[in-house]
Order: structure tokens, then sequence, then C-alpha cells
């Protein structure tokens, strides 16, 4: 609601590893520095911090040099600090690129952990504290990388637009405020987002590159039986708990239907590339024909359930109010995720339908959006030319994989406000081994340098190209 003024920025830094009056020269000890003083905050929702650590990133752009009017601080709340960043290009006729990240991070508690999550490691090969993979990684990469871009003196044809929010891990608030009230400051041709992508390694062997064009949309719907209740001593049938159960029942038993788009296709097709000969068959079959036996069969993993179809599953219930009472109320929260272009009207349409029985009270009760379509971003020639080359060179083995991501980022947001968000995270990890909201959560040192070195790269030749592109 807000905009702070840089020149009261060392106030608040006084509880912030101190920042170096000369950063390092070499990229990597930069990224390393950059991503140690991040991890070093706690960033939580229940702890705030986020307004402290825009700042600290703020001051180092200053330092780079970058002009004050290009560096804004935005308080979406009074809680919560967010970083906005521009470096300027040389044609103003074309519309600039927005690169993202967010700040927070989800709580952790030491107790949970090895060691203590908001102290930088490195260890055996990995940088580990929260927020590593998730995403401050993301943000250090594209401050180092701004300020590599001053000190060489790069000059790109259209605008860079860093953009660093606080709160993605909780409402998203914090995009959707810019967005609305400050577009000028982010609006852009495309995005590019470090928080979505990535690539997948088997066995230290990278096998996939994916490019997240497209995210499932959250939304929760509540369940909910009231009736009478009584005592105890004298059951009924129609008890509140034994009605939501039979509904909830109904819901385990129901699977949405198969649905593919460009992008979803295209990541079965291109993932076959890199499977074991069954299901390699199994994707193909599905992305040129739709064939039901191979989807029923790829359905039995969990993920590719998820990128074929709208997903509503039970994960919180509460019911009753006394050991020796019959209940007079029984809930639980559904949490689907719902395809990009699927409107929450016609998911909860289908919860109702599924719940079966009248006494059961479906609801909406969060996410989902307007109910506007959110569809794919396009995959662009102009823009995954480039990105295959560069992944082709960096990672040769590994096959690019556009994706639907099941899970949510602020992505969403831009996509939804007309800007077309690619995810390429380039962070490598191994198959199953995703730490990202867990314990001991951390990157590996190389997979972490050799995104930094992506990104660096990408984003010039982007930038460069004719137009920008």
């Amino acid at each position: 609601m807000f905009r702070t003024p840089l020149s009261v920025l060392a106030l608040s830094l006084f509880f912030l590893a101190p920042v170096t009056a000369q950063a390092p020269a070499d990229p990597k000890a930069l990224e390393r520095e950059i991503l140690k003083e991040l991890i070093e905050v706690n960033t939580s929702d229940s702890a705030g911090h986020t307004g402290q650590t825009a700042e600290a990133l703020a001051k180092r752009l200053l330092d780079a040099g970058f002009p004050a009017a290009d560096v804004q601080i935005l308080h979406p709340n009074d809680r919560q600090g967010m970083l906005v960043a521009r470096l300027r290009g040389s044609a103003g006729t074309v519309k600039p690129i927005l690169l993202m990240a967010h700040l927070d991070v989800v709580d952790a508690r030491k107790e949970d952990w090895s060691f203590d999550p908001y102290v930088f490691r490195e260890q055996d090969g990995y940088y580990y504290g929260r927020g590593t993979n998730d995403n401050k990684a993301g943000a250090a990469m594209l401050v180092a990388n701004f300020i590599r871009y001053k000190r060489e003196g790069f000059v790109p044809k259209r605008d860079l637009i860093v953009v660093l929010t606080s709160d993605e891990e909780t409402s998203g608030a914090s995009i959707a405020y810019v967005l609305r009230e400050h577009r000028d400051l982010v609006d852009a041709e495309y995005a590019l987002n470090t928080d979505g992508g990535g690539g997948e390694l088997r066995n230290g062997k990278p096998t996939t590159f994916s490019v997240q064009a497209a995210e499932k949309v959250y939304a929760d719907f509540q369940f909910e039986v009231r009736n009478r209740g009584g005592h105890s001593s004298l059951p009924v049938p129609d008890n509140a708990i034994y009605r939501l159960s039979r509904g909830l029942d109904r819901l385990s038993a129901y699977t949405f239907p198969v649905r593919l788009t460009e992008v979803t296709r295209a990541y079965f097709d291109r993932s076959a590339r890199s499977q074991p000969a069954q299901i390699a068959a199994d994707m193909r079959a599905l992305a040129k024909t739709g064939s039901p036996a191979a989807a029923a069969r790829l359905s039995k993993e969990p993920y590719y359930n998820s990128v074929m179809r709208t997903t509503c599953v039970a994960t919180r219930l509460y019911g009753g109010h006394a050991n020796n009472a019959l209940p007079q109320l029984a809930q639980a929260n559904v949490n689907c995720r719902m395809h990009p272009d699927d409107s929450p009207d016609s998911v909860l349409a289908t919860l109702r339908r599924i719940a079966g029985d009248t006494a059961v009270h479906v609801t909406k009760i969060r996410g989902g959006g307007s109910g506007t379509a959110t569809p794919p971003s396009p995959l662009r020639p102009e823009l995954m030319t480039p990105v295959e080359a560069l992944a082709g060179r960096m990672w040769p083995a590994a096959a690019v994989v556009p994706e639907m991501s099941t899970g949510a980022t602020d992505g969403f947001y831009t996509r939804t406000a007309g800007i077309p968000t690619y995810g390429v995270a380039a962070l490598f990890e191994e198959v199953g081994d995703s730490r990202a909201h867990g314990r001991d959560e951390r990157v590996g040192v190389k997979a972490y340098h050799d995104a930094a070195a992506f990104w660096y790269q990408l984003v010039k030749t982007l930038a460069s190209g004719p137009g920008g592109v």
C-alpha cells in the first residue's frame, strides 16, 4: 500500500547479516553469498521479515549502480515487503520481460530438522537451509545476475524486471497486489518464473528439463452435515458423522475424466524419451490417441494421474462436540487441484452430485479464482527454441518437456492477468528427493550454480535478440 523511501533502508538492516562493501566479482561467490544471506533470515509467514530482506537486496542493487527510481520496495500490508527492480533497455517500444521469485518460505522448526533451518550450511555437495530450493535460490540467482549485468555494462533491447514477492506460500496476495495497484511496474510481454519447472535426475544423470507453461488451480470445498444430535445412549440412523463419511467414501471412489491440453499432451509425448519401455509406450499412446488403457495404467502413478485430470481429496475432518453426545455437526475439507480451464462452479456441481445426499451440504470456501479460465501459456517458438538450445548445450541428455504443475505458484496470477508465464527453474534434483517444504531442505551446489548460469545466459539471449526475443 506504500513504498519505502530508499534513504531509510539502512534503519531496518541492523539484524541482517552485513552486506559486504564490495560484492565478490566471482559469479559463484556472489551467488553463494546472496543465498546465504537470504537463508539466514526467517521469512516464514509467522516470523515476517520479507520487507527487511527485500531492503537488503535493494541495497545490493543500489550499491551495484542501479538508480533509486528503478529499485522499488512495495508493502502489500504492514507485515510484508516485496522488491521490484528494473534494468533499462535500449528499445523503448517493446514490452519488458518479467523475472519472478518469492522471498517467503514455509515455516520450519529446529526440532524437526537435523540442524537449525535458518543457518546456511554447505555439506557433501549441497547447500542446506529453509528456502534453498523453494525459492530463495531463485531470488538469489536473479539478484546476482542483475548485479553481473550492471557490472558488465549490459544493456538489453527491452527492459528486464525482477519481482520478488512476499507471500507465495500462503495467500499470493502480494503478486495480486502489485498487478492490481502497480501494474506499470511489472507489466511485461511474458514472465519467466524461477519457482516453476526444473530438472530431473535419475541416479545423478539428467533426464528431463521441465518448462512450466500451466498450473492447476487450488480450491478448497467444505462437506458439511448438521442435525439435532441427542444423547449417545440413544443412537439413531441419522448420524451426521456417518452421513458425511458415506459422502466422502463416494468421493474416494470417483475419478475425474482425463483431459489433455497442448501442454500436457506435449509433456507425455516428450517424457516418453526417458522412461522405461511400457511407461514410454503408454505415454505416447495417451498423447496420440487418448488411449483409455494407457491412461488407466499411468493413473497408478499419482503424479501422472494428477497431470491427466482434476483431482479432489479429503484433507481435514471435524465432528461432534462431546464424547457422550450424538454429533450435531460433521465437516470435512476437500482440496481440489483443478485443470486451468475448469470452472469452480462445474467442480462444485460435480462434488454435490458425488456426495449423493441432500443432507451433505457442499460449498466452495477458498481459492478457485473468479471462475475465469486461465489457459496454459502458449509454447511460443521464439521462447522455446532458445530454452531448448541452451538446455541442450548444458544438459544434452535431458529432454525438454513442457509441463502443467500440479501445485501452485505466483504464475497463476500473472497468467490470469494476461502475462504468459513460463517456469524454467533449471534446478536439477534427484527423483524422489524433493525436500521443498520438508525436513533438511537442500539444493545441490553444482545444481544451484548451473541454474544461475542458465538464467544468466537465457535472459541475455532473450533480451538481446530481434525485438528483445
